[in-house]
């Protein structure tokens, strides 16, 4: 039976795996394909072209009503032709490079693992695409690379422990690339010589009451202010606030839905977090952004907000490693200090009971003893 990879039905009879199905083609050594990562048509658009007896791969991107054949064979074409002219370095003019294998790592992850592989996504999305490294071939990436890189996440105001985790799953993508053998075996060597800072998965200590809360908040200026509100009402990650649509807050229910590192997630809010978001809704599209810039723009990166929750912080007199996640921080300990079941609390924020017992059960303890003491058990 041919394989049609042109055609919405084509696509959604194919089985996931791993291989790319190149099954059109545009020339002679030039097939765009299409790796199927699920049921119903799911994937990613890939090219493939010989140059000078070696074939060379981009990853364009992800199926969608937008990202159609005809938009991937458009954008094949254009690397096809760059390519044959020799200004193709930029886009994968060397067999692979650091960007190929961290969207062949999330591609392989999709079927079996699909919360791993949006994770992933998100933190190459925000954190090597884009940047120097992403454009690194494999064959000559180096521990200076990923070393220059690591510290640049530092200074675009990522914590170390976001920094470290960021680095595995970067670890994770190279190694796999070497598994595959997109990249050489001396890359596994280059990554582990770079270790994740130390002290990085220790207990998060810094805690604001309400009144430095509070000041934080009115010493913040602009759009960044909804965004440290926004933070300290639910207690959600700022990513998960940041890409948070209008559509995605129903104030009948007084419900938000946010999508972030662990999926998706429906949780209630209190009524001070309804009237924040009642008036950020107010005049926006379904597909509008509630939390923005002050140019309108969305948040697209940690660097953007951090400087802003630091100045802001200065100013309340706050200390200097205030951070945005600060406020998540301070939510969780309030509501584990109201007597709310750590499992409610996990739900709401959205990790795992293991995690709110392991960082926060020393703040539910005392609650715990006070219920305990009102149990007669002899």
């Amino acid at each position: 039976m041919r394989i049609r990879i042109d055609t919405i039905s084509g696509r959604r009879s194919l089985a996931p795996r791993r291989n790319p199905y190149f099954a059109h083609r545009i020339r002679k050594g030039l097939h765009l394909g299409f790796r199927c990562t699920g049921r119903g048509g799911v994937g990613f658009w890939i090219v493939r072209g010989a140059v000078e007896h070696e074939y060379r791969f981009k990853s364009l991107y992800e199926v969608s009503d937008t990202n159609t054949f005809e938009v991937a064979l458009a954008a094949a074409q254009a690397w096809a032709s760059e390519l044959d002219h020799g200004v193709g370095a930029n886009l994968s003019g060397r067999k692979a490079d650091v960007e190929l294998a961290c969207a062949e790592y999330v591609a392989s992850l999709q079927s079996a693992r699909p919360r791993a592989a949006h994770d992933a996504d998100l933190r190459f999305k925000r954190y090597v695409y884009g940047h120097a490294l992403a454009r690194v071939p494999l064959d000559k990436l180096r521990e200076k690379n990923i070393r220059q890189w690591l510290d640049g996440l530092l200074a675009a105001g990522l914590t170390k422990s976001g920094a470290n985790r960021t680095l595995i799953a970067l670890r994770a993508a190279l190694n796999a690339s070497v598994r595959s053998r997109l990249a050489p075996s001396h890359t596994a060597f280059e990554i582990r010589q770079v270790q994740p800072f130390k002290g990085a998965a220790t207990r998060r200590n810094l805690f604001l009451d309400q009144a430095q809360r509070k000041a934080l908040h009115e010493s913040a200026r602009g759009a960044v202010r909804d965004l440290i509100a926004a933070a300290a009402l639910t207690g959600a990650r700022p990513g998960e606030l940041v890409n948070a649509r209008r559509s995605a807050f129903d104030a009948r229910t007084g419900t938000i839905t946010l999508t972030g590192k662990v999926g998706s997630r429906t949780i209630p809010l209190s009524p001070d977090a309804c009237a924040l978001f009642e008036r950020l809704s107010k005049n926006k599209l379904p597909t509008a952004y509630l939390l923005v810039k002050d140019n309108g723009e969305r948040w697209t990166r940690t660097s953007e907000w951090a400087t802003l929750v630091k100045d802001a912080a200065s100013r309340a007199g706050l200390p200097q490693d205030v951070v945005l996640y600060s406020l998540r921080h301070s939510a969780i300990s309030e509501m584990l200090k109201a007597g709310m079941a750590t499992l409610e609390v996990a739900r709401l924020v959205g990790t795992s009971l293991g995690q709110i017992e392991e960082h926060y059960g020393h703040i539910a303890q005392p609650h715990v003893r006070e219920q305990l003491a009102r149990v007669k058990l002899l």
